[in-house]
């Protein structure tokens, strides 16, 4: 363990560096693997500042987010830790054929 009270603060604002830099590469690797989930091209759902949710197709894999094309054409950019799997919408259902009878 180390004992802060002992440091000086050249040592402390280094630490202080260190540390971030650590959380920063945590937060990375946390982002990225979320990202794992989904692939480019899956229909996925978030919900917006304001509670709405919004449905759409993952279009691109970004440093720190994805890029969303929601189905009223707009692009969000979004935490991935924030996306969920969607279900199709119901236009994207293809209707069963019909069954031929003998």
């Amino acid at each position: 363990m180390i004992d802060i009270d002992r440091l000086s603060e050249a040592d402390l604002l280094d630490l202080n560096r260190r540390i971030v830099a650590r959380l920063r590469m945590i937060q990375d690797m946390r982002a990225h693997s979320q990202m794992l989930n989904y692939r480019v091209g899956d229909r996925v759902g978030f919900n917006s500042n304001e509670g709405v949710a919004k449905f759409g197709i993952l279009t691109k894999y970004n440093k720190k987010t994805v890029t969303i094309l929601t189905e009223d054409g707009q692009h969000w950019n979004v935490a991935p830790g924030f996306i969920y799997a969607a279900p199709l919408a119901e236009r994207d259902i293809t209707p069963p054929s019909p069954s031929l009878k003998p």
